[in-house]
């Protein structure tokens, strides 16, 4: 049998056409990722080929053509410089883009979870230690010790599982406050209390009674967390500290779109327009998600709707 109060999350974020819309953008965005090689395929190009007769090297590399260079063989038209194919660059750098941010997501979730957790469960030392350490992060500039770590790191280094650790190491602070906050007010509760002086350990107490109440503001700041990390992806990369060529990704598309902005608007904005639009959904989709868990929001729901079936029997009476 499905949970009740789990059915009343769906049908919530269904109500909210803000949710549904972000959630078929998101969808058509992972689909569209996953099939990047079959819709190259399709296409009849692949990323990484150049085409230098497909570009003006009298004018520098600019696509022949109009508005890139966009063709029947070349459905966005190509890269400026070296005439690979954008539309297989954009879906490509997709899988980068998406996996780098959904990966750190995690590493940030896993570790703050896990640290939060502990800093609100444990003792006032434990807390301490651990809450000044995530202080200490929290005022660290991130992006200078994200050039610093990637600097050190072998050259052969696979760049996205490299993206993927430094920004999840480098940015859970957030939700390990996060969690600490809600375990110091949830382990007040009397089932909690209740457990605890039971002699339950304090691993099962954490995990029976205080990770499911953990789930809602958790699964809210990791919605929020995904196009953070796009962003912070596509900042490194224009960095250029990022994903490095042949390999592509939106914000090593942006990095080297930057000197032909003027030549070939193109290459700049279908990039742009893509980071765009999958950040906005994202958080479109965070804020739904965050109102639909949100009790006071179901409050208000149980309120309008009581209200809306007294007004149908007051008019049947008069």
């Amino acid at each position: 049998m499905s949970d009740p109060q789990e059915s009343g999350v769906w049908r919530r974020l269904r109500a909210r056409p803000s949710a549904v819309v972000a959630a078929a953008v998101l969808a058509v965005l992972a689909l569209l990722a996953l099939g990047a090689p079959l819709l190259s395929a399709l296409e009849g190009q692949d990323p990484t080929t150049y085409h230098d007769s497909l570009i003006d090297s009298a004018r520098g590399g600019v696509p022949l053509g109009g508005f890139g260079g966009i063709s029947g063989d070349h459905w966005l038209g190509v890269e400026p410089g070296t005439g690979r194919d954008l539309f297989s660059r954009l879906l490509h750098g997709a899988r980068v883009s998406l996996l780098v941010a959904l990966g750190a997501t995690v590493v940030q979730v896993l570790i703050g979870v896990t640290v939060g957790l502990a800093a609100g469960f444990g003792g006032r030392l434990l807390d301490t230690v651990l809450s000044r350490f995530t202080d200490v992060l929290l005022a660290l500039p991130m992006l200078v010790f994200a050039v610093a770590l990637t600097a050190v790191v072998p050259a052969d280094f696979p760049r996205p599982l490299l993206l993927v650790i430094v920004i999840g190491l480098l940015n859970w602070g957030g939700t390990s406050r996060i969690v600490r906050a809600q375990t110091l007010s949830l382990k007040q509760l009397d089932h909690v209390a209740a457990a605890r002086l039971g002699g339950s350990r304090p691993f099962r107490v954490a995990r029976r009674e205080l990770l499911p109440a953990l789930a809602a503001p958790v699964i809210t700041h990791a919605a929020i967390l995904v196009p953070a990390n796009i962003v912070v992806e596509a900042s490194l990369s224009f960095l250029g500290i990022g994903v490095k060529p042949p390999t592509s990704s939106w914000g090593q598309m942006l990095s080297t779109a930057t000197t032909w902005f003027r030549a070939d608007p193109m290459y700049v904005l279908l990039p742009a327009a893509c980071l765009l639009v999958t950040v906005l959904a994202f958080t479109a989709l965070g804020d739904a998600v965050r109102g639909a868990l949100d009790p006071r929001e179901r409050s208000r729901l149980r309120v309008g709707t009581r209200g809306g079936s007294r007004a149908p029997r007051t008019g049947a009476v008069v």
